[in-house]
């Protein structure tokens, strides 16, 4: 997907998805000059990102 897509797929700001490139918070590549991601990686990196949700049972293991 290119940036535009990626940018309605995680509903942000295009100059968001460039900060993270910049800060290297997210991976792509360049074909042309256009920028590039794959949905997979993409999804892994949500993924990896998505802080446990506390449950009731959680909290009463601990």
């Amino acid at each position: 997907m290119n940036i535009d897509e990626l940018a309605n797929y995680l509903r942000l700001r295009k100059q968001t998805i460039y900060n993270w490139l910049y800060q290297k918070k997210i991976s792509g590549f360049k074909v042309g000059g256009v920028w590039r991601f794959d949905k997979r990686e993409i999804d892994a990196w949500l993924k990896s990102r998505k802080p446990e949700v506390k449950t009731k049972e959680n909290n009463e293991k601990q």
